[in-house]
């Protein structure tokens, strides 16, 4: 597979760049910075030897006369590099230092500070629409997703049947970060049934016949490894009560579907919607996360259950989209977009179907699904891109 250029654009100055296993970081940092000095932390040689000698690092760049970019692969791996890293932003000021990870947990464990803001924060997520072009597949993403490691793959399927278990050996037992790994496998399953929906840890810790605390604990370090994310409610000047949970994904629809069991018991086309909602929350937020426009993501849900699946607000305006996993519009898809439009009369509506035809009924802007996902970048308003 060649490589796709991608469009998240790195600063000139140090930055962090986490990303879940398998979005491409290492090709990402290679590809824009050939000459650096490159440290892989992948190396378990490299481990033990930074981990034993931290101030190692300063001996390398030292060796390098000319200044330039440093690279540290899985940086959380041996956090202590952080504060030989701190020391050389402040004395080496023509070096720039790229630091990638997959968790950001072990480096909180340490008691490290991210650098105390000397290196921005970065996140580069699964492949966009928009940077596969003609090669995505609405069909096929909504089964495999979008990991660049997947799609990749000449397998498909049995990596993603591999992707949970190499985390949990990888990033979760060997991390130490639980005790009991049967349950936390537990839990992986169970939370697979709350992607794309309003999360209950209550119903998530009964299911897994474990404390709710322990629950949170799971939720948090989920969210800790980049595998999962919550998405919180849109209460800006609210005159309704609305719900106070928020709701929860998991980071990639193609781990979603080798998470999520399924049977006869499933309600038909239960999954299907459940993927692309999921599928359209993950561009939403890399489109966010890559935007150089201060833009933020939320849902809204009344404590009646009326409900628009995301909120984008941010300097350009307010829009509330709806997510339809079905060919045509019915009118009771609409009510959601509707209330929150008398609660919010400026805002701009939006509903995204698996139809052909894009058209407007009762000022409300439907839009085919795919055509959405192709459009969506980072340097355009959503204004911009539904027009």
């Amino acid at each position: 597979m060649e490589i796709i250029n991608r469009i998240f654009q790195p600063p000139k100055s140090s930055f962090f760049l986490f990303g879940p296993r398998g979005t491409g970081k290492s090709t990402f940092v290679h590809q824009h910075f050939r000459d650096a000095v490159y440290i892989d932390l992948l190396d378990p040689e490299r481990v033990r030897l930074f981990s034993a000698m931290p101030e190692r690092l300063r001996e390398i760049v030292d060796a390098h006369p000319k200044s330039g970019y440093l690279v540290i692969d899985e940086i959380q791996r041996v956090p202590e590099l952080l504060m030989v890293v701190h020391g050389l932003i402040e004395a080496k000021k023509g070096w720039k230092f790229v630091l990638t990870g997959s968790s950001a947990r072990k480096l909180k464990r340490a008691g490290v500070n991210l650098l105390g803001g000397r290196a921005l924060l970065h996140t580069l997520h699964p492949f966009m629409a928009a940077e596969l072009g003609k090669e995505f597949n609405l069909h096929q993403a909504l089964h495999d997703g979008l990991l660049p490691l997947i799609i990749a793959s000449e397998n498909p399927a049995e990596v993603l049947r591999s992707y949970a278990t190499l985390y949990l050996r990888e990033e979760v037992q060997m991390e130490g970060l639980v005790r009991n790994i049967g349950n936390f496998s537990r839990f992986l399953e169970s939370i697979s049934f709350s992607h794309s929906s309003v999360l209950n840890i209550s119903n998530v810790a009964r299911e897994c016949e474990v404390e709710r605390k322990v629950v949170e604990g799971y939720i948090g370090i989920l969210e800790d490894i980049l595998l999962g994310w919550r998405l919180h409610m849109f209460t800006k000047k609210a005159k309704r009560r609305l719900s106070v949970h928020p709701k929860f994904y998991l980071f990639d629809t193609g781990v979603f579907r080798s998470l999520r069991p399924h049977g006869p018991l499933d309600r038909p086309g239960e999954i299907e919607g459940q993927a692309l909602e999921g599928l359209v929350a993950q561009h939403l937020r890399a489109w966010v996360a890559y935007s150089q426009v201060k833009r933020e993501l939320f849902f809204w849900r009344t404590r009646s259950g009326v409900e628009v699946d995301f909120i984008v607000y941010g300097p350009e305006g307010v829009w509330a989209i709806e997510v339809k996993n079905a060919q045509k519009v019915r009118p009771n898809d609409l009510q959601g977009l509707r209330s929150f439009r008398e609660e919010y009369p400026r805002c701009k509506t939006f509903l995204l179907y698996r139809g052909k035809d894009r058209y407007l009924t009762d000022e409300i802007l439907c839009v085919p699904c795919e055509d959405f996902l192709l459009r969506l970048r980072p340097d355009q308003s959503l204004d911009q891109i539904f027009t």
